[in-house]
């Protein structure tokens, strides 16, 4: 019997730790299709998420676009002759957009808490690392949901967007790094709490210095000197200025690629960081 019981049980411990990797795989693939079809089947989720760039771009590029075509020239400074300012905003809007996915993943993780699934989860041989990078992705894709909604509005509006199908990839890149990122970084501060009201004081207080000390509704150019401090770190501003290259100037040049290259640093960094610090601290209630 215990030799029996040896043939059957080492070659079977030995399979499941070379397929340990390829359990991690699909239980991260289906993680990230729930977290999909969470957000798919909430309209209110879909709803906001939608919205409030577009009531940026109506109503503060609506208040900005009054000002003459010549002192909106002189205003944008590095804009070409002409440029409206809901040209300028959309770029902006757009990245500062990206801010809010990490919250919304963040509450999400905490409703799993709340409501007993991430302890079912971590019951399982599903990792703590896995359950991070599978929450923090769903964030990033959620965001994504804005991009034609905005581009619509941007052509209702009149805006005549520009750029070519490789400056358009790297645009879209950026997005999703920044999006990345910052569900990343939500996530990794929220891994040990279960308080609702957790996610939107952290928001609340980073996220009016980065929308505004980034370039994103405004030039650098006319920042003072701690603010452009700010900007010259922020990735929003990175995310703003290759967004406003390729749909406002039509170009994607080597100082864009070095701002796609900081925007996949950032998320990089995020998600390690991210990943081990829920990989130690990440709790199920």
């Amino acid at each position: 019997m215990s030799a029996l019981t040896r043939t059957v049980t080492v070659p079977a411990l030995a399979e499941g730790r070379s397929d340990g990797h390829v359990g991690q795989v699909r239980q991260f693939s289906g993680l990230i299709a729930r977290e999909l079809l969470k957000t798919f089947r909430n309209p209110w989720v879909i709803a906001i998420t939608l919205v409030q760039p577009f009531m940026w771009l109506a109503f503060f590029g609506g208040m900005m676009s009054g000002l003459p075509t010549s002192e909106l020239d002189t205003f944008l400074l590095h804009a070409p002759p002409g440029t409206s300012y809901l040209a300028f905003l959309l770029p902006g809007v757009l990245s500062t957009g990206m801010l809010s996915v990490g919250m919304f993943g963040a509450m999400s993780s905490i409703q799993d808490k709340r409501f007993g699934f991430m302890k079912r989860i971590l019951i399982t041989p599903t990792s703590k690392a896995t359950v991070y990078l599978a929450k923090a992705l769903g964030s990033a894709m959620r965001g994504l949901v804005q991009i034609p909604v905005m581009l619509c509005a941007a052509a209702a509006f009149g805006v005549r967007l520009q750029g070519s199908p490789l400056g358009w990839a790297a645009w879209v890149a950026g997005l999703v790094c920044l999006g990345l990122g910052f569900s990343a970084f939500f996530l990794a501060i929220t891994a040990t709490s279960t308080d609702w009201q957790t996610p939107g004081v952290i928001a609340n207080f980073i996220t009016m210095p980065l929308m505004f000390a980034s370039g994103a509704m405004f030039p650098t150019s006319i920042y003072p000197g701690w603010m452009r401090s700010i900007a010259d770190v922020n990735p929003v501003g990175y995310s703003a200025q290759l967004s406003r290259s390729v749909l406002t100037f039509g170009q994607f040049s080597g100082s864009d690629a070095l701002y796609l290259g900081y925007l996949a640093l950032f998320a990089a960094t995020m998600i390690v960081l991210g990943t081990f610090l829920a990989s130690r601290y990440l709790k199920a209630e």
